[in-house]
C-alpha cells in the first residue's frame, strides 16, 4: 500500500508531560520531512519553581507558556504551509488544560480573557495526534529521563492531568483526530511500531479515530 502525506500540511502532536510527542515528532520530521516546532518548556524561568511550589508559581509559569506558544504559533501562521510541512509537538489549546488545573478561579478568568483573544489568531493543525498513555507508564518516562526541573513532578498531578486531557480530547472536533494508545508500543525503540504509526496518520483523514494497537498481531 502507498502511503500518503499530501494533504497533511501542519501536523500537531499532544500529549501528557512523559508520552512521547517530542520523540514522535522528531521521527516524524526524519520521515516525512519539513520544519519541527518544539515547545520551548526549557526556557520558563519559572517551571522548576512551579513544580516546586505549585500555588505560588502557577499564574506566572502559565502566562509565560501562553506568550511563549503563541508567539511559536504566529511564526507558523507567517510559514508557508502549502510548500512545506511543519510537524509541532504541541497544540496552542493544551495551555487551557493546564490553567484549567493549576489556577485558581481569579487568575483562571485573567488568563480567560488574554487567552480568547489569542486564541483567534492561532492557525488549526491539519491533523491533530494524542498520545494517550496510563499515569504508571508517565511517571515512569518521566522519571527514566530524570530532567533537574521535573523531580518535583507528583503522580497526583500527573493523573489529575491525564484525566483533564483525555476529557478534553474525547471531546474535541475542531480537526481531524487521532488517539494513540501507546501503552503497549515503543515507537522510539522499534521501527514497526514507529512505522505502525505512519501507516494510520497516512489513512486518517477526517473525525476521531482511537488506535489500540494488538500485541498479537505481531508488533512486538
Amino acid at each position: 500500500m502507498e502511503l500518503t502525506f499530501d494533504h497533511l500540511h501542519y501536523i500537531a502532536i499532544e500529549g501528557v508531560i512523559g508520552a512521547g510527542k517530542t520523540s514522535l515528532a522528531h521521527l516524524l520530521q526524519q520521515r516525512l520531512g519539513g520544519r519541527l516546532f518544539l515547545e520551548e518548556f526549557e526556557e520558563n524561568p519559572f517551571l522548576e519553581d512551579f513544580y516546586r511550589d505549585p500555588e505560588h508559581y502557577a499564574f506566572q509559569t502559565q502566562i509565560y507558556f501562553l506568550l511563549s506558544r503563541f508567539r511559536q504559533q504566529e511564526e507558523i501562521k507567517q510559514y508557508d504551509l502549502f510548500e512545506k510541512r511543519i510537524i509541532a509537538d504541541y497544540m496552542f489549546v493544551k495551555d487551557r488544560i493546564f490553567a484549567t488545573l493549576n489556577l485558581n478561579e481569579k487568575e483562571l478568568a485573567l488568563y480567560d480573557m488574554l487567552a480568547r483573544i489569542l486564541e483567534k489568531r492561532v492557525v488549526k493543525p491539519d491533523l491533530a495526534i494524542y498520545l494517550k498513555a496510563s499515569t504508571k507508564r508517565l511517571m515512569r518516562n518521566i522519571q527514566r529521563r530524570s530532567r533537574p526541573y521535573e523531580r518535583y513532578i507528583t503522580e497526583e498531578y500527573i493523573d489529575s492531568l491525564n484525566k483533564l486531557y483525555d476529557e478534553f480530547f474525547w471531546n474535541y472536533s475542531d480537526t481531524p483526530l487521532l488517539i494513540i494508545n501507546t501503552e503497549n508500543i515503543d515507537f522510539v525503540n522499534y521501527e514497526n511500531h514507529f512505522e505502525q504509526i505512519v501507516v494510520e496518520i497516512s489513512k486518517h483523514r477526517k473525525g476521531k479515530k482511537l488506535v489500540n494497537f494488538n500485541l498479537d498481531k505481531g508488533l512486538l
